[in-house]
């Protein structure tokens, strides 16, 4: 008996979800604490979330789509070794250039981003960019070829050397420095550069992620193919100007808060405090990346059935009920998760449900661009993103200074609503999927209203508060189980 395509796309997502979920989660359970109060200053926070914010978006720009183009042209079997051979050589060679590149001219780039001082930031987060874009390919190559449990195995391998190597180097070395013992500590250790070492950790992942992956490269033979290169790189291009459009819509902020609040070390304070509130809301983002990792393969695979639109359709419907369940959950139960942080840091828990809900605006985007990838009309989902990116820039560059960082959180709903908005209509017209938009609409109306109720009751008792939320939820699930007989996607 044949599979149903959401349970089959929810087994993937699951165990997808363990080479990101279960690194983030271990992030946010040691990492994310951890900084929060090793960085009392919370301007050295946001110097830490403002690189990252920069190394987000040298990703997009050093991938340049290539995954998806894999995705594209490795579908037929007989092609599919050379279209990896080519994609890796390409990723080498660019990674290799801008290394180079960074590396000539990395006094005048540490300069420009105002830290004159440090020019290893940039030569360290410049290492990191280059080395993941590289794997990017190989990380792709176990996905089309639905290896979910050993791309997760590798991805949780990398952030396992991550914490181990930040707790090492800035927990257990600066309590063996002096000693007798180890003094051979005081010659790795300097406590006057405690953010570097944040950055040392995330290279020393990226190192051994690489040298993991470099066992996928190693069997097949290496062959460049010029004109298929030309084809992945006309099909890609769009891609790269949708994915740098996007990152700026969700990096945006972290680049811009430094430098449109007046006041520079008020500004790294505010920028540390909204990041680490950012991290809580980022749970949500984590599912919708899980979710993507599975879906691209699952778009491409079933575009060749003649049911394929009814199947989109249901992955829609049950990845917004899924999405609203999860936005519930974090925002239902904020006095909880809230502790992550340490109450210094707490100042900026307003965004997360903005942000969280900017996120569900996003998952539903990603959803919609089926109609663009699977028919080569990426130009069309690049246009749309950057139209996106224009109203977040437009928005934080406007009412950052009046508004500080809740500008930026609205920024993101107002950027991916209007993305939502554009490629729907424009889906509608080349490639008609018959999603149930009164009754999605309906259920994000219910978890919005759900959450404003309890946003409203006065709740003083931590204990009451939390069953409260626990009810609203359980009243979601049931309306939804009911409302559209969930469980029989499972039971088939």
């Amino acid at each position: 008996m044949e599979i149903n395509p959401v349970r089959k796309l929810a087994g993937q997502t699951v165990v997808y979800g363990m080479g990101t979920i279960v690194p983030r989660f271990i992030n946010y359970l040691v990492l994310v604490p951890f900084y929060t109060r090793i960085f009392v200053d919370q301007a050295e926070y946001g110097v830490i979330s403002e690189l990252y914010a920069y190394m987000v978006v040298l990703l997009v720009i050093l991938t340049y789509g290539m995954e998806t183009a894999y995705f594209r042209f490795a579908r037929k079997q007989e092609d599919a070794d050379t279209v990896f051979s080519t994609s890796v050589i390409s990723l080498l060679t660019t990674g290799i250039l801008f290394f180079g590149v960074v590396w000539i001219w990395r006094k005048e780039i540490a300069q420009l981003l105002v830290y004159p001082d440090h020019v290893e930031y940039v030569l360290l987060f410049s290492a990191i960019v280059a080395i993941d874009a590289f794997c990017a390919i190989p990380f792709a190559r176990l996905r089309q070829q639905n290896k979910a449990l050993k791309f997760s195995i590798i991805k949780i391998i990398n952030v396992v050397v991550i914490v181990v190597s930040v707790l090492f180097l800035l927990y257990w070395a600066p309590k063996q420095a002096g000693s007798k013992e180890n003094y051979w500590i005081e010659k790795i250790y300097h406590p006057e550069v405690d953010v570097v070492y944040v950055f040392i950790g995330n290279l020393a992942g990226s190192l051994v992620t690489l040298f993991i992956l470099i066992g996928e490269v190693c069997k097949i033979r290496w062959k460049f193919n010029w004109i298929m290169w030309k084809r992945m790189i006309s099909y890609s291009f769009p891609l790269l100007v949708a994915g740098l459009a996007g990152t700026l819509n969700d990096a945006m902020d972290k680049m811009a808060l430094k430098r449109l609040l007046t006041d520079q070390e008020t500004a790294m304070k505010q920028l540390g405090i909204y990041s680490a509130n950012y991290k809580i809301a980022v749970l949500m983002s984590l599912f919708i990346q899980m979710f993507r990792f599975a879906l691209e393969p699952f778009f491409f695979e079933k575009s060749k059935e003649k049911n394929a639109g009814k199947a989109y359709a249901d992955v829609m419907k049950y990845f917004v009920i899924t999405s609203l369940i999860l936005f519930l959950g974090i925002n239902l139960y904020i006095n909880i998760i809230k502790h992550i942080i340490p109450v210094s840091y707490q100042g900026a828990l307003g965004v997360v449900p903005i942000i969280t809900f900017g996120y569900l605006l996003y998952g539903i985007f990603v959803n919609l661009s089926v109609w663009y990838k699977i028919n080569d009309l990426t130009k069309y989902g690049a246009w749309i993103t950057l139209s996106g990116a224009v109203v977040t820039i437009l928005i934080n560059v406007l009412l950052i200074p009046v508004y500080g960082y809740y500008a930026s959180a609205w920024a993101h709903v107002a950027s991916y609503g209007l993305m939502v908005l554009i490629s729907y209509f424009m889906g509608k017209q080349k490639y008609p999927v018959p999603y149930e938009v009164v009754k999605i609409l309906k259920y994000i109306a219910i978890a919005v209203g759900l959450y404003l109720i309890w946003k409203f009751i006065p709740v003083k008792n931590v204990m009451i508060e939390s069953i409260l939320s626990t009810l609203i939820i359980a009243v979601f699930i049931i309306y939804a189980i009911k409302k559209d007989n969930i469980q029989r996607i499972f039971m088939k």
